[in-house]
């Protein structure tokens, strides 16, 4: 197969205090094209003196050189940030799709939503200012705001670079230091980042980048006394590790922790809306989203015709190469494959689409086709399990009340949305709904400056928006008798 992209252009050692470490006879993971299964690249594993150094590296900067530059400076890097991840952007986009397997068209908006992040919080950098208390003539009271120390940041392979900006950006527009770590299957722009950062004039040692496995690298860096605060996303049983190792030195943590979230769908909605929504909240980057709408719980009255139509577009979804824009492309991992097959299996669902692994023609790499579940059991491994993978789960509902109980019966609370044309039903259901974001007759609306987390087993926490800012400050008081 014709090799797309020179990966011997990507410096892939780990970035510490502004330069790049060689590890010689380092242990190395692979990088592998999920639609083929070959490697793309080897990346260094940073071992325990990595890790000290990078966390070293940030703690001198956050009271060295980063302290003094003032937060206007810090908005202009930030922007700069933004302008040169825009001005690489096909590059960014090409290494994103074809080390995490998404199309081109979705690695695009990725890398344009990242570059947004570092603008959205470089015009905000400037403007954190505390407030004043009144106490009486006898006193003057403030508040400050103060950056919270070296922060850690623990990357998931579904959105390398936009998880990675999600909380860099804020971290930096507060004054933090940062230390990354992509997710191991899918370091690359990660590493990019690196040069991007170096190029807008973001001072050394303020981020450093090292890359390894997450239970070697990322918890040796969770578990640092250096560091003030943990930004995590992935998996429930991970975050649990990660905040016990937090809590060994009272460090905070901001946990996104995926979901199983509902797509309701009531009888009066618009059906050609409602249609189009649940495709892209279910197969969006073959499922691999923690906010994907993976349940559809629709009417009763409605549901033959909409199922059918259903069925009948996600048979016709085209699986392929990520860089070659299919509607579906790879599952990440061949672990990650089968744990979606094992789980289909096991449903007891009756399958209205797919069902099984998928065979593009001339690629061997993770495929699943997309496929669509119709359960018999509200407490079924696909019901209430995260399957991450191109798999919807339907439940029929007899009316609005049960609909609402359905989306409401899961361990998670990520995300929910609804179709209807009803205003009063769809402010009713986002009462009801334990989840930290609710989408009324547009799934995965908002954007960057919309607040981001979960209730539940999803997590704690809130990225994006202003919101996103409060993990990454501490409030200082400042009392004074007159």
């Amino acid at each position: 197969m014709t090799q797309l992209f020179d990966f011997d252009s990507i410096n892939l050692s780990p970035f510490v205090d502004g330069k790049r470490i060689s590890l010689s006879g380092a242990d190395v993971i692979p990088t592998y094209d999920a639609a083929s299964g070959s490697v793309l690249c080897n990346v260094p594993v940073s071992d325990e003196n990595i890790v000290n150094d990078a966390v070293a590296s940030a703690k001198r900067a956050l009271k060295g050189p980063w302290a003094k530059v003032i937060p206007a400076e810090r908005s202009r890097m930030l922007m700069r940030v933004a302008q040169l991840i825009r001005k690489d952007a096909a590059r960014l986009a090409t290494i994103e799709s074809l080390d995490s397997g998404k199309p081109l068209r979705e690695a695009k908006g990725d890398i344009e939503t990242s570059a947004r992040y570092f603008e959205y919080y470089a015009g905000i950098a400037d403007k954190l200012q505390g407030d004043t208390i009144p106490l009486g003539p006898d006193f003057v009271s403030f508040t400050m705001h103060e950056p919270i120390g070296v922060t850690a940041h623990i990357i998931p392979w579904n959105f390398p670079l936009v998880t990675t900006a999600r909380g860099l950006a804020p971290a930096l527009a507060a004054g933090c230091t940062a230390v990354v770590k992509p997710a191991e299957q899918t370091p690359l722009t990660a590493l990019v980042l690196a040069d991007i950062l170096t190029e807008a004039g973001v001072p050394p040692g303020v981020v450093n980048i090292i890359c390894g496995p997450g239970n070697k690298t990322g918890a040796l860096l969770c578990e640092h006394p250096d560091v003030a605060h943990v930004t995590f996303t992935g998996s429930v049983a991970t975050g649990k590790t990660v905040m016990r190792a937090a809590a060994s030195h009272v460090a905070s943590v901001t946990m996104e922790l995926g979901g199983k979230s509902p797509v309701v769908v009531l009888a009066d909605a618009n059906m050609d809306d409602a249609l189009n929504g649940t495709l892209k909240a279910a197969f969006m980057n073959a499922g691999q989203v923690c906010s994907a709408g993976s349940r559809l719980v629709i009417e009763k009255s409605c549901a033959d015709a909409f199922l059918d139509k259903l069925a009948a577009r996600v048979g016709a979804f085209t699986l392929g190469r990520g860089i070659d824009d299919p509607d579906i492309g790879p599952v990440i991992s061949e672990q990650q494959v089968r744990k979606v097959a094992s789980i289909v299996a096991e449903s007891g669902a009756q399958t209205l689409a797919g069902g099984k692994l998928g065979k593009p023609s001339g690629l061997n790499g993770w495929f699943y086709e997309p496929t669509v579940l119709l359960a018999k059991d509200a407490r079924s491994v696909a019901v209430q399990e995260e399957i991450f993978g191109p798999v919807l789960t339907v439940q029929i509902a007899d009316d609005f009340d049960h609909a609402c109980a359905l989306a409401e019966d899961t361990p998670y609370g990520l995300v929910g949305g609804i179709y209807t044309r009803d205003v009063s039903k769809a402010l009713k259901f986002s009462r009801h709904l334990s989840a930290g974001q609710i989408f009324i007759n547009q799934y995965f609306a908002g954007g960057v400056e919309t607040p981001f987390g979960g209730t539940k087993n999803s997590g704690f926490g809130r990225e994006k928006g202003l919101e996103g800012l409060k993990a990454y400050y501490a409030v200082k008081t400042v009392t004074a008798r007159l």
